[in-house]
């Protein structure tokens, strides 16, 4: 039964792995330049309160 359990664990973690790869990969060949400097706008409110 462990065995059976360590080589299920075995092959999530590699197939986690491979995803993370292949996810690496698709933002590297594909993804924007982030510029120094540029503001992230995510998940903001523009009717939000500044409280600065």
């Amino acid at each position: 039964m462990m065995k059976r359990i360590a080589t299920w664990a075995f092959y999530v973690v590699g197939t986690l792995a491979i995803l993370y790869l292949a996810l690496y990969a698709y933002a590297v060949l594909t993804g924007r330049q982030l510029e120094p400097g540029a503001p992230i706008h995510i998940f903001r409110n523009p009717d939000a309160p500044s409280y600065s």
